[in-house]
């Protein structure tokens, strides 16, 4: 692919996917109450439970300061604890590996050589220019609050969460799975100025 393909088809998808960002939540939301909040409560104790997980979709991600930062592609995402990886092939001009533990973090497909770091989120911004919360994305994606910081939740009519406000990020569930128990997010769009990432799952494997 040329290089001026590459760029329409990088403009193509982020515009693909960051036009959904313009519609209302799904069916309007309600504030939380004493009943929403217990229901929620219930689902992140059973999901945390959930050590080992997995992921397949497609990710969209836009940063108006870095277009380094801009494209879409498929996404891979294994959890298991606290160790990770997360691939993303496609769309981004490379294909990123990104695993990972507390202990530190390897990337691997921007250069001949991985590159190493201890904070997995300063190594992505540095060599993509993404700058995506990957610890609290860990637990919005999961439909959950991530833990050590407030959160504000207000919630679909169908009792799911419909929008997460927490640490100045301002994140959306357009689609749940709702033949899982507990139910599971299946589009999430996050954002926090200049930065956007949507993320919609095509399947998840819970272990």
């Amino acid at each position: 692919m040329t290089g001026t393909c590459r760029k329409i088809a990088l403009g193509l998808g982020v515009a693909a996917l960051s036009g959904c960002v313009s519609l209302p939540p799904r069916g309007g939301t309600v504030a939380a109450d004493a009943g929403l909040m217990a229901a929620q409560a219930a689902r992140e104790d059973a999901l945390r439970e959930v050590r080992d997980w997995s992921l397949d979709g497609r990710l969209g991600i836009s940063n108006a300061s870095d277009s380094r930062g801009n494209g879409s592609g498929s996404l891979s995402w294994q959890q298991r604890g606290d160790s990770y990886v997360f691939t993303v092939n496609g769309g981004f001009g490379y294909d990123y590996r990104l695993s990972g533990d507390p202990r530190g973090a390897v990337l691997e497909g921007v250069g001949k050589q991985p590159i190493r770091g201890t904070d997995a989120e300063a190594l992505m911004r540095k060599a993509t220019g993404w700058s995506v919360p990957l610890e609290s994305l860990r637990a919005w994606v999961l439909g959950l609050r991530a833990p050590g910081s407030p959160a504000q939740l207000r919630f679909g009519t169908d009792r799911l969460p419909a929008v997460l406000e927490q640490d100045g990020w301002h994140v959306e569930y357009r689609a749940w799975d709702t033949s899982r128990q507990p139910a599971l997010p299946t589009k999430v769009f996050a954002s926090k100025p200049p930065y956007k990432v949507r993320l919609s799952v095509n399947a998840w494997t819970l272990h």
